[in-house]
């Protein structure tokens, strides 16, 4: 666990925050600001349409299951797998930023060297102690987050527009949503594995 200030980069308290941990759906906030430094390099548009197959699908597609016919666009997977969690999204994503490997690259190039992907969903939510598969840090992911959502690896737009999909969280009620005091916001996304692994990455705070 680690609480950071988002402004100053300042560790405010930190228990086994060196420690890996499965990322489970947590994941999928990065996949999407991946997603969205290609679309701020010209290399991918929010608008583009992806269209796929039943066999595409995995467990838990509750958006995309609907869109066989039609198919979704790359932001509509995007607030799909944030916003629903949906896994069959992550993984069409994933396909864009050159699978496991290719976001593991992406992590690298924005100076994490700890946080690794390593399977599609589902296989990635296997959350077997002391496999370093498809893990992070608290520290790692709280200090990418950061560098996602406030320097300038991502535009300004892309940046509310990541901040924006974490807001829309529509699973993560049961957690630190249901405790919030009043006149506090929430950003967050939360991620559910084997075993009893549950995670939480969030943004909150007084909402001025």
């Amino acid at each position: 666990m680690i609480e950071m200030d988002l402004a100053s980069g300042r560790t405010l308290t930190a228990w086994r925050a060196d420690e890996r941990f499965p990322m489970m759906s947590t994941f999928k906030v990065v996949l999407c600001g991946a997603v969205l430094a290609r679309v701020d390099a010209g290399d991918e548009q929010l608008e583009r349409k992806i269209h796929y197959r039943q066999q595409d699908l995995v467990d838990y597609s509750p958006v995309s299951e609907k869109h066989l016919a039609d198919g979704m666009t790359v932001g509509e997977l995007c607030a799909a797998a944030i916003t629903m969690s949906d896994n069959s999204a992550a993984n069409l994503l994933l396909a864009t930023v050159g699978g496991p490997a290719g976001l593991t690259a992406f992590l690298r190039q924005i100076g994490d060297n700890v946080t690794r992907l390593d399977r599609w969903e589902t296989e990635l939510n296997e959350a077997l102690p002391g496999d370093a598969r498809d893990t992070t840090t608290p520290a790692s992911m709280a200090a990418t987050l950061r560098k996602l959502l406030t320097s300038q690896r991502l535009s300004a737009r892309s940046q509310r527009q990541l901040l924006q999909w974490m807001v829309d969280d529509r699973v993560a009620g049961p957690l630190i949503r249901s405790v919030l005091p009043a006149g506090w916001f929430i950003a967050d996304k939360t991620g559910a594995g084997e075993r009893g692994a549950r995670g939480i990455v969030a943004l909150l705070g007084p909402n001025n």
